[in-house]
């Protein structure tokens, strides 16, 4: 049953063996594991419960439904800004479906580091691949490669560079190119499409539209948490629910605000520490001939020349294409008035990549008297360098893609017309220059063997608080330089064995 925190008239009360706050992949996937287990399961969402037909493509529109605050929260000083889903599914419902497991240095790493053997690819194999089978991921076909990423395929042939085609999670794509905006033709096997069913058809019941304010605790242990309806005002009733186990599935940013405005127990102060925005630079080229980069599948293409996940490696920048509908575009272009206009005028023979750095600078998350998260980020010197780096590369890969002039979001000479005036390119970035943007927000509830060094254990569990589980990209240790969705899919599955297990001692 999905029920509406509009419909609540009055405070009410209810139990149940679970509660779940979020309902993106990791809540979302836990939430059916469970239920299929055979645990009463409720799943607090704060967004609505929106369908295939409320996609109506409509940028302005879209944006403002799909993601948290109207799509405008950013860090502290604006340098970055932090896209978040918010909706009955989570950035399931807007991400481009792009399907990478963690890649094997990294878990080697954690395990190495943390003690976390159970994270070894061998230990996720299983899990991995029986999330893949359940969402039908599937290479990208060659022939669906549009325009856009062929320009990609272009340019690393004629550097000889390294990458491929990626693997997604479509059935009866349209290759409409508005995933960003929602699958208005309901092509995404997601959350909502996938899990969301089975979840119910075990008896699992979903309240969408109801924000958790906190986690309640007695006698040191987690027994529920108390929502709050969202009306106009954002001031319903409330919706208290008692439960035998709480799991946070709110985000890296979401569910490390829960803990901090419910004053979860943190005796190491970790808790909103350690956050990877894993953010990325976008760069345009302009061709001679039609790109119309809006059409077709936005991502089917990655290079990997530039990334090898190595602590501490220079080299750690996924390259990707990443085109945007006209009002994104716009706020991306440099320059003002009619110079901007000009570039503007150029939007059908735009191909654009992006440098996503596989970040080691640790944020922190806030929040407010309010209880409203604050985002405090700032890369450090060796990742400023690294993105500068990966800039350079995407425009080296555009003009030996045959684009007649690159536009980078920053440097002084505008535009750029030679391999080596894109090579100049490659000194550090500073904050506000370039813009950068981030949808894969990781690390704020670290997962650790040793209470000093996590919030939780490998397997999810709060430590020292039982009862509490995490269940999303909270739990990574550091950034996974990749599109996070299936790991946390994978969170999702590994921690609904925990909980039942647990609940059946």
């Amino acid at each position: 049953m999905i029920r509406s925190g509009r419909t609540l008239t009055h405070d009410q009360q209810h139990s149940c063996d679970l509660v779940i706050v979020g309902t993106g992949a990791g809540g979302g996937m836990l939430m059916a594991e469970a239920a299929r287990a055979g645990l009463r399961v409720m799943a607090l969402e704060e967004g609505h419960h929106l369908q295939a037909r409320d996609f109506n493509q409509r940028e302005r529109e879209m944006i403002e439904l799909l993601f948290q605050e109207a799509g405008a929260r950013a860090t502290e000083d604006g340098s970055v800004t932090v896209l978040g889903g918010r909706g009955l599914g989570g950035s399931t419902l807007h991400n481009t479906n792009l399907c990478k497991r963690a890649p094997a240095v990294v878990l080697e790493h954690w395990a190495e580091a943390l003690g976390l053997d159970g994270w070894r690819p061998a230990a996720l194999g299983p899990d991995f691949a029986a999330v893949e089978e359940q969402l039908h991921v599937s290479t990208i076909e060659p022939e669906r490669v549009n325009a856009n990423n062929q320009v990609l395929l272009r340019g690393m042939q004629a550097l000889g560079w390294r990458g491929g085609l990626l693997q997604h999670n479509r059935r009866g794509c349209a290759a409409s190119g508005f995933c960003e905006l929602g699958c208005t033709f309901d092509a995404k096997e997601n959350v909502v499409k996938v899990l969301v069913p089975e979840a119910l058809a075990h008896g699992a019941e979903v309240w969408c539209e109801c924000r958790v304010e906190r986690v309640l605790l007695e006698q040191g242990r987690a027994v529920g948490v108390v929502a709050r309806a969202l009306g106009e005002d954002d001031r319903g009733p409330t919706l208290t629910v008692r439960a035998r186990a709480v799991a946070l599935a709110g985000s890296a940013i979401g569910s490390a605000a829960l803990a901090l405005r419910s004053g979860l127990p943190d005796p190491h102060d970790l808790v909103g520490k350690n956050l990877h925005l894993h953010p990325g630079a976008a760069v345009a080229g302009r061709f001679d001939v039609p790109i119309e980069g809006w059409m077709g599948i936005p991502q089917s293409v990655e290079c990997t020349e530039w990334i090898d996940y190595l602590p501490g490696s220079p080299r750690r920048i996924w390259i990707v294409p990443a085109f945007a509908h006209p009002i994104g575009f716009a706020a991306m272009l440099p320059g003002f008035g009619a110079a901007h206009m000009r570039q503007l005028r150029h939007y059908r023979q735009v191909a654009v990549l992006v440098a996503m750095l596989h970040d080691e600078s640790a944020g922190r998350v806030t929040v407010d008297r309010s209880g409203r998260a604050k985002i405090r980020y700032r890369l450090g010197d060796a990742d400023a360098r690294a993105l500068g780096d990966g800039i350079a590369a995407c425009a080296r890969l555009l003009l030996a893609g045959g684009a007649r002039e690159v536009w980078s979001p920053y440097g002084a000479k505008q535009p750029i017309r030679t391999d080596r005036e894109a090579q100049a390119l490659a000194r550090a970035v500073r904050p506000l220059a370039p813009p950068l943007t981030a949808a894969h927000p990781m690390g704020t509830l670290p997962m650790a063997v040793d209470p000093r060094r996590g919030v939780s254990d490998g397997e999810g569990r709060w430590h020292g608080v039982p009862g509490l589980y995490v269940a999303d990209g909270s739990l990574f240790p550091t950034s996974l330089g990749g599109p996070p969705q299936i790991s946390i899919y994978t969170v999702g599955r590994r921690v609904a064995r925990t909980v039942a297990g647990d609940l059946s001692r």
